[in-house]
């Protein structure tokens, strides 16, 4: 048999401390490793596999697919694309959309879009961007530089310059750095690496006066709290605000590798055009015919109504451990993106729920993180606490 862990311990560059698994495959809310032990799913490969796992109608679509064309570059057009970009924008209330590979790609070009929309008004390259302490968007230098957390810039710097931090739900704080030369205030509606920290209400509309005051772009980051993980297909529609540009990624294709960002008439009219920006596979005919299907089942399995009913019961579930476990400090999330906050570090935790069956990953140190599949149950949720239950003992 195979050692796959020691062939990629050889192989693989080491940027990940993986777990001692090899997962072998899947099948609804459930994962099966190489020696056929089974996990309940509590991380969906880091909240990207909404449908769960073996989900028939999506492979369908996507077998159908291989056999007529994967890949076709965009100088032509394709008909899934098309089909794809009608209900990107549909979904989300976006006239625009660019699709991606992934969800860093998709904060660069949000990134161009805002500076080529300030170049455009004024002619001057000084634009500033400002940012949030505790974000994550992204390993590329772009994303990185906007990314608010010290220890992932340093050994990188210098980045793209010109970008402020502000502190996330502290509207004095984004002002004090809002100035005439400021192009786009961008943010996570759920702070997810950070910690899972939800945007409050006050903030994030505030934030969106002063932008619409100071002609400033908001820029909102829904690459793991989009696609219906709090119960809306974007976090941000439960505070009645929208982007004038955000971000896609993680669950729009189920596994698929597709990111995407979307634009408002206003800012796709008035920055990038052709030559600005481009990508060879982005939007090839694989990748969105898998976005249409997500789309789809989406709408046929009102996913995000299942989110809202089921979060209550979710929610109540990880109270209860929280008032029975001394080692935990705070519960707090939205929908399905929780996170239960330990007094110390959670890795012992993790590998015991992983002994138990059940899969869950961290945000930050001490922050249980649980992004399950959106089409979890309450048998689902209560075998999760039975086995989280023993993990936090």
């Amino acid at each position: 048999m195979t050692d796959y862990k020691k062939l990629g311990d050889d192989y693989l560059l080491k940027v990940y401390n993986r777990f001692p698994i090899v997962i072998e495959r899947g099948n609804g809310c459930r994962l099966y490793d190489d020696k056929g032990k089974e996990y309940l799913d509590f991380a969906a490969g880091i909240a990207v596999f909404a449908l769960g796992y073996g989900n028939k109608e999506f492979n369908d679509v996507l077998k159908k697919q291989i056999d007529l064309i994967t890949h076709t570059s965009n100088l032509y057009y394709n008909e899934p694309a098309c089909i794809a970009a009608g209900e990107v924008c549909r979904a989300v209330n976006m006239d625009r959309v660019f699709f991606t590979n992934s969800g860093t790609e998709a904060i660069e070009g949000a990134i161009k879009t805002a500076r080529k929309y300030a170049y455009l008004k004024d002619g001057s390259t000084d634009h500033n961007i400002i940012a949030m302490e505790h974000s994550f968007h992204g390993r590329s230098m772009g994303a990185l530089s906007v990314t608010g957390n010290a220890h992932y810039r340093e050994a990188f710097e210098p980045g793209i310059g010109n970008v402020r931090f502000a502190e996330f739900n502290d509207l004095r704080s984004v002002e004090e750095l809002l100035d005439e030369k400021t192009c786009a205030v961008i943010m996570e509606t759920v702070q997810g690496e950070g910690g899972i920290y939800p945007a409050e209400d006050d903030f994030i509309r505030g934030v969106r006066r002063l932008c619409d005051e100071k002609g400033v772009l908001l820029i909102l980051d829904e690459i793991q709290c989009g696609m219906g993980r709090t119960g809306y297909m974007l976090a941000c529609e439960k505070y009645g605000v929208r982007p004038d540009i955000v971000t896609l990624a993680k669950a729009i294709g189920n596994g698929v590798p597709v990111g995407a960002f979307a634009v408002t008439k206003e800012v796709a009219d008035n920055s990038l055009v052709p030559g600005d920006h481009g990508t060879t596979y982005g939007g090839n005919p694989f990748a969105c015919a898998a976005v249409t299907e997500v789309l789809r089942q989406f709408k046929e399995k009102d996913i995000t109504g299942h989110v809202r009913r089921l979060t209550p019961v979710l929610e109540a579930a990880l109270d209860e451990l929280k008032d029975k476990h001394d080692i935990v400090a705070d519960r707090r999330g939205a929908g399905f993106i929780q996170a239960l906050e330990l007094k110390e570090p959670c890795q012992t935790v993790i590998s015991r729920a992983q002994d138990n069956g059940l899969l869950l990953i961290s945000a930050g140190a001490n922050i249980l993180r649980l992004v399950p599949p959106l089409i979890i149950n309450e048998d689902d949720i209560a075998i999760m606490k039975e086995r989280l239950d023993k993990a936090l003992g």
